[in-house]
This record gives structure tokens, C-alpha cells and sequence, in this order.
């Protein structure tokens, strides 16, 4: 989890690339350590035997060599039989069709998938256990080499628990110590640097805000200076329409006959039209 850590805050992703190669660069020495200590223990517990010391790195190069050329001749095998098993399943499941009964869609995917999927886990399982006969014929050697533990069961018990239990703890615990210190560094380092933040050719499309400063007297005069200039308007507003007011008064006033009297006379005499 710590390398893991680290890789993203380098911004390199754990699982592809560079990453998992680290990754698995890393885990390299936990993985010796742990097989060493795993075979001594079945070792002592099931064979009662106790091996040379440095079997964890004799026998991971071993297993990692044997699996590195096994397990792709397992891809290959198992891919050559399932696509073997296929073709000759749907050849199968048409004659079928054809010469005895017509197979529904759903039943005929489920039958394929069986058919095929049987054989193929059959061959992915024979693979495996011949993978698993070549890392345990690689062990073989150490076992011959070993020497048998004496003792009683709790002398036997003893002895396992001494194995993982070091003998200088205090040097353990520095070790421990200062390798967590120097890899909280490096993660201090890199986050920083790595951490997102805007471009210095980045252009804000936002003006930062300036506080403003409230004054009261100022706000005071200008709201007056407003109602000012408003009450002007009004005023000017009240004098245009006084005119109009006063002739619309007087058009009230004019009796029914007046205003015919001033419409007939307001028309333009028609000329008569002169005959030839």
C-alpha cells in the first residue's frame, strides 16, 4: 500500500505501465522473504526437516524461471483446446438442428456453453496441476539437502516460532523506523509537485472581487442629490402637461352644435365637375 501510495503521488497509475512494473519490482524482495519463510515452516511442520538457510531466493528463481516458461504454454494450450472444443460443439449442436430437432436459441447457448466450457475447464485443471508438479519436483533438491529437526514437538514448535521472531529486535525496530521516515518524505516531496494546480500561462476569466468600503455620509448625499434630480423631473413633467390639460377643458366645455359647426367647416368644398 505504501508503493502504491507513492506511485500516485508521482501521478504514475499502480495497475498498467510503469507503475506495475515498479510495482512488481518492488514486491520482489517481500516475495523471497515470504516464500523462505513459508517453505521452512512446511518444511519443519510436515517433513520435520530444516533446510539450508537461503531457500527463499534459490527456490524463487526456480519458480519464477520454471513459470515464466509454463504458464504461457498454459495460455496456449488452454486457448487451443477451448477453441477446438468450440468449433467442434457448434458443428455438433447444427447437425443436430438440422437431422433431429430444432434447438430454441436459449437452450442452444446454454448446451454450447457447457459442452465447451467442461472441456475446457478439464484442460485448464490438468494444466495447473502439472505447473503445481514442476514447482514442487524444483523443491524436491532442498528437501534431500536438509537436515531432520530433533527434538519433541515443542522443541519443534520452539524452533519454528524462532524463525520468525529475530534475534536482535531493537535493530528490527530501527530499521522499521527509519525506512518509514524516509519513504513519508518521499511522499512529501512528491505531493507538492504533483499535486493539481493552474498553469502559469493560465488566464483567469474572473476579476477578483475588491472589498468595498461602506461610507454612510457619502451614501446619504448621493441618495439626496437623487431625490433632488427626481423632484426635478417631476415638476418639469407636470409643467408639460398643464397645456395640454387646459385645451382638453376647453374641448369639454363646446356645446354639440359648435363641434358639428366646426367639423362642417373644417371639410374642403367638393367642386362640381364641369360639363363639355
Amino acid at each position: 500500500m505504501v508503493v502504491v501510495l507513492l506511485l500516485l503521488a508521482a501521478h504514475m497509475h499502480p495497475w498498467e505501465g510503469v507503475g506495475l512494473f515498479l510495482l512488481l519490482l518492488v514486491s520482489i524482495p517481500v516475495d523471497i522473504w515470504a516464500l523462505g519463510l513459508c517453505a521452512r515452516t512446511v518444511l519443519i511442520d510436515r517433513l520435520k526437516v530444516d533446510p539450508k538457510p537461503g531457500i527463499g531466493l534459490h527456490l524463487w528463481i526456480r519458480w519464477a524461471v520454471f513459470s515464466a516458461v509454463a504458464l504461457p504454454i498454459i495460455m496456449f494450450v488452454v486457448s487451443t483446446v477451448t477453441e477446438t472444443a468450440q468449433s467442434v460443439v457448434s458443428s455438433i449442436v447444427e447437425s443436430i438442428k438440422e437431422n433431429i430437432f430444432v434447438i430454441p436459441v436459449a437452450e442452444q447457448i446454454s448446451l454450447e456453453l457447457v459442452m465447451w466450457g467442461s472441456v475446457a475447464t478439464v484442460a485448464l485443471i490438468l494444466c495447473l496441476l502439472g505447473w503445481l508438479y514442476g514447482l514442487g519436483w524444483l523443491a524436491q533438491p532442498f528437501v534431500k539437502n536438509a537436515k531432520p529437526v530433533v527434538g519433541s514437538a515443542v522443541d519443534q514448535a520452539n524452533f519454528w516460532d524462532s524463525l520468525r521472531i529475530p534475534a536482535d529486535q531493537p535493530l528490527l525496530l530501527t530499521a522499521f523506523t527509519g525506512v518509514g521516515v524516509v519513504l513519508v518524505c518521499i511522499f512529501w516531496v512528491l505531493l507538492p509537485s504533483t499535486t493539481p494546480h493552474p498553469h502559469e500561462e493560465y488566464v483567469y476569466t474572473f476579476e477578483k472581487k475588491e472589498k468595498m468600503i461602506v461610507e454612510p455620509k457619502k451614501i446619504l448625499m448621493e441618495a439626496e442629490q437623487v431625490l433632488a434630480n427626481a423632484e426635478l423631473v417631476v415638476i418639469k413633467l407636470q409643467d408639460e402637461k398643464l397645456p395640454d390639460s387646459e385645451s382638453s377643458v376647453k374641448s369639454r366645455d363646446l356645446s354639440p352644435e359648435t363641434k358639428e359647426n366646426n367639423k362642417i367647416g373644417s371639410q374642403v368644398p367638393i367642386k362640381a365637375e364641369e360639363k363639355p
